[in-house]
């Protein structure tokens, strides 16, 4: 009889069972994926940057003087640069026309007066005749009336005699404190009109520059703001301002603002017209700032910040303030302290854990 082909029932189970378990063997357990590197960076701290603006020293008080009067101008008594003293005569008008004006006042003071004489002799008349019953009534008013009215006269042209001879003092124009001729704004021989500007004063005391702001920098800039001022004479000093006024309108022609900067500082050996420059802060301190890759600006703005405990990276909201050049600047949301993602955020997930690495690829140790 011939031998039979199939294995038996037994043999081929025990077969089977061997081989799922070599199938089993082979299965071994992947090996963990590696960590994606992250390299991550600190922010750094951003000084504001100055802006300088060229200026002129200037007096704090620059009146315009001008005489009170009307008239021909007679002598100058001072020049441009000169110093001059509280009460010290500046200029002259010609005194012949305010003495006229003195000598009619005066003259029309004395008919006035005679005028009053007159009356008071005819209202004592009418008086004395009223009491005798020899006159009428309003032949007594009617005197009584022009006594009054004579009075009047007299009053308002002693009022005129003395405003003559104060106009007459007018003519001398003075120094109304100590200070330096600024301008000379009239000649000799001039006629000037009450009112009209002879010279400017530039009052001792306090200094400070004069300067124009464009209109782009204007919203930056709000009276009181502390300011240095650099004398282009002495670059090596430096002067503590302030922003003491700040034109709200700007030139028409030069679309500028025009600013007064008080300097606070001692203004010993500050030169009156000397040239100076003075620095404003773009910002009102130090700030954070962060590369433009370590900022995303996929709705609201937002970094990725790494929790050094856990080696994960987080979804972390800041506020930017700008964005330059260099990099963004950052508000709010930061500290010196913390460690950001500085590329590849689309890569990453809220919560992922990451290999940090510096900028050198090394990995970040504590």
């Amino acid at each position: 009889m011939a031998p039979s082909l199939c294995f038996p029932g037994r043999a081929l189970s025990a077969m089977l069972v061997l081989g799922l378990l070599l199938s089993a063997c082979s299965r071994a357990p992947a090996p963990p994926e590696p960590l994606r590197p992250a390299m991550v960076v600190q922010a750094a701290e951003s000084r504001p940057e100055l802006s300088a603006f060229a200026g002129e020293i200037r007096a704090r008080h620059e009146p315009a003087l001008g005489f009170r009067v009307g008239g021909k101008l007679q002598r100058r008594l001072v020049e441009v640069g000169d110093q001059v003293t509280e009460g010290q005569a500046l200029a002259e008008l010609d005194p012949q026309d305010l003495g006229l004006q003195a000598d009619a006042a005066r003259a029309a003071l004395a008919a006035a007066q005679s005028e009053q004489a007159l009356t008071e002799s005819e209202f004592e008349r009418q008086r004395t005749l009223r009491e005798r019953g020899l006159a009428s009534a309003t032949a007594f008013d009617t005197a009584q009336a022009r006594l009054r009215a004579a009075a009047s006269q007299v009053d308002a042209a002693r009022a005129q005699l003395a405003l003559a001879r104060n106009q007459r003092a007018h003519g001398v124009l003075r120094a109304p404190a100590a200070g330096v001729i600024a301008q000379r704004l009239a000649e000799a021989g001039q006629v000037v009109a009450a009112g009209q500007t002879v010279f400017v004063l530039a009052e001792d005391g306090e200094r400070e520059v004069a300067i124009t702001l464009p209109e782009g920098t204007i919203g930056q800039v709000q009276s009181g703001q502390p300011v240095t001022v650099q004398l282009w004479s002495q670059p090596e000093r430096l002067l503590a301002g302030r922003i003491r006024e700040l034109a709200p309108v700007a030139d028409a022609a030069s679309r500028t603002h025009a600013a007064r900067v008080r300097i606070e500082d001692t203004t010993e050996s500050v030169e009156l017209g000397a040239s100076a420059r003075v620095f404003l802060q773009n910002g009102n301190g130090p700030r954070l700032e962060l590369p433009l890759a370590a900022v995303s600006a996929n709705g609201e703005a937002h970094v990725m910040k790494l929790d050094r405990a856990t080696g994960r990276v987080h979804r972390h909201p800041v506020q930017v303030l700008s964005y330059t050049e260099r990099g963004a600047l950052i508000g709010a949301g930061l500290s010196p302290d913390d460690w950001v993602v500085a590329g590849g955020l689309h890569l990453l997930s809220d919560g992922q854990e990451v290999r940090p690495v510096d900028r050198d690829n090394r990995a970040l140790t504590d």
